[in-house]
């Protein structure tokens, strides 16, 4: 799991500082956005070809210890 989470970078000059993908600009609200309205991991990837499943699967996992 902890692997999972060296994919998240918070960073006060990326995105606001918002929790992303390391190495890119997609926050983890809009992976979650984009599971919540209904598309799948195979969508997202197809949206952001550049992000892996483990990516997808990092953001959930921040997503839950942020609760």
């Amino acid at each position: 799991m902890d692997e999972l989470l060296k994919r998240i970078e918070i960073n006060p000059e990326v995105m606001g500082g918002k929790p992303v993908i390391k190495g890119t600009r997609v926050t983890v609200e809009a992976i979650l956005k984009r599971l919540s309205e209904g598309l799948d991991i195979k969508e997202i990837l197809e949206d952001y070809p550049y992000l892996t499943e483990d990516d997808i699967r990092a953001a959930l996992l921040c997503a839950s210890k942020e609760l």
